[in-house]
């Protein structure tokens, strides 16, 4: 009996945190307990809050863009797992694991819900400038446009223009062909006064289509704490930029940049599946924290605003990106040497 009623707290204890539970998790039927502890850190875990900086205190910074390549075994926490589409009868199923989502199913998921600020990656007057990690560009309802009843675009209608500009593809190399009408066969088809069309192919951008992230950091070192530290400030999704018409790969198409520090909230409660030890997950927010990911620089803050590839290529580039994150240890490694 004993065993049984602590067998009953422990599962009464899973709802009874005073907190909201986020995140995927197993969720068995009532009595059942899915393992011999509730993994209760995670889904209701908060948000550790940065060390307040003044602008006094740092004495040395430097701004730094990184790519996270998923393409390497080491960054596959990030890619995995994979989400597959089903469109049956016009019908979107999802299907996503119960426990775990990987880091693009989590933001497509929290875009779409509205948790999460998607901005732009280049300037929506004028695509040239692509500037979009600068966060100019938020795309919200009311920063999108006005309707056609003269108010603000209406959510549903702000979520088809984020799906097929940042979280899809359309095909756009096929013709527009109107519907005939079935009474009459000789005439398009007229609703409300608007020719129907058939609409052009579209693609959901499923986790196996995110090849890249990229990201930006600023690290500084703090004299108030004595201090080198690195602070993540966004992250951006990259696809392959695929041509239309032939179908062939012509490189590599940043999707939307977030707001680290606003998606913090949301990465907190997601597990992240350790390899060696299912007792030690973590969430995205701590992976982040922990730089557990394999990375190259393509850029630093510099005089020219370039980037590495602009005057480096091949292997040189990598060896200029290795010389960057060696000066970086170094001034930290120079400050404590006596």
């Amino acid at each position: 009996m004993r065993v049984v009623f602590v067998g009953l707290v422990l599962l009464s204890g899973a709802n009874g945190f005073g907190q909201e539970i986020r995140g995927p998790i197993a969720n068995p039927a009532p009595g059942v307990l899915d393992g011999v502890y509730v993994q209760e850190h995670i889904p209701t875990k908060k948000v550790i809050p940065y060390e307040f900086v003044r602008e006094a205190d740092v004495t040395w910074s430097k701004r730094v863009w990184r790519v996270i390549d998923l393409r390497e075994k080491f960054n596959h926490p990030l890619y995995y797992p994979l989400d597959e589409l089903e469109q049956p009868q016009d019908e979107i199923i999802w299907k996503k694991n119960p426990t775990r989502w990987s880091l693009w199913t989590i933001l497509r998921h929290h875009v779409i819900t509205g948790d999460i600020t998607v901005y732009s990656p280049f300037s929506t007057e004028w695509a040239a400038w692509k500037d979009g990690d600068l966060f100019k560009y938020p795309l919200t309802p009311a920063t999108v446009g006005m309707g056609p009843t003269g108010t603000f675009q209406t959510d549903s209608v702000f979520r088809n223009y984020l799906k097929e500009g940042f979280l899809g593809q359309t095909d756009y190399s096929k013709q527009l062909e109107a519907i005939k009408s079935v009474e009459y066969p000789d005439e398009d088809s007229m609703v409300n006064s608007e020719v129907q069309y058939y609409p052009r192919d579209f693609t959901w951008y499923t986790s196996k289509d995110i090849v890249q992230y990229k990201v930006k950091e600023d690290w500084f070192f703090d004299k108030e704490r004595s201090v080198q530290d690195v602070r993540v400030l966004g992250i951006c999704p990259v696809a392959y930029d695929i041509d239309n018409t032939t179908g062939a790969i012509k490189g590599f198409k940043e999707l939307f940049w977030v707001y680290f520090p606003e998606c913090r909230y949301v990465f907190q409660n997601f597990f992240v599946q350790s390899a060696h030890n299912d007792a030690q997950r973590m969430s995205f927010d701590d992976l982040f924290w922990k730089r557990m990911y394999q990375s190259y620089i393509i850029k630093e803050s510099n005089i020219y605003d370039r980037e590495i590839e602009s005057y480096k290529a091949g292997i040189d580039a990598l060896l200029e990106a290795e010389k960057i994150k060696d000066k970086i240890f170094i001034f930290e490694h120079d400050l404590w040497s006596f």
